[in-house]
């Protein structure tokens, strides 16, 4: 069984902190758009306490994505340094053979 991806849980976890407040101040018939506020509000004030380690994997994870350790090979990438490596060696070895003659 795999395990469940950091990101998943994280965002479960931010709804749940979000839905779970929301929900109780509906049950107690407060104003749906003062709830929604207020439950925002304490979400967030919530995840920043209690989710510090999740949230720095999370964005650890998206750092890694963005950068990651090699960078990708383009196609012609390869060709293009062999024929630039093939130029270099021709001027290196007609150098070579100028300095020859001319001593």
């Amino acid at each position: 069984m795999k395990a469940v991806p950091v990101w998943v849980s994280y965002s479960v976890l931010r709804v749940l902190l979000f839905a779970v407040p929301l929900a109780v101040m509906l049950a107690l018939r407060i104003e749906w758009w003062i709830a929604a506020i207020a439950a925002a509000l304490i979400g967030a004030s919530l995840s920043f306490i209690f989710l510090r380690k999740p949230r720095e994997k999370v964005a650890l994870g998206l750092y890694q994505a963005r950068h990651p350790d090699a960078e990708p090979v383009h196609p012609d990438a390869e060709s293009e340094d062999a024929a630039l490596d093939r130029a270099d060696a021709r001027v290196a070895e007609t150098d070579l053979q100028g300095k020859r003659e001319s001593q």
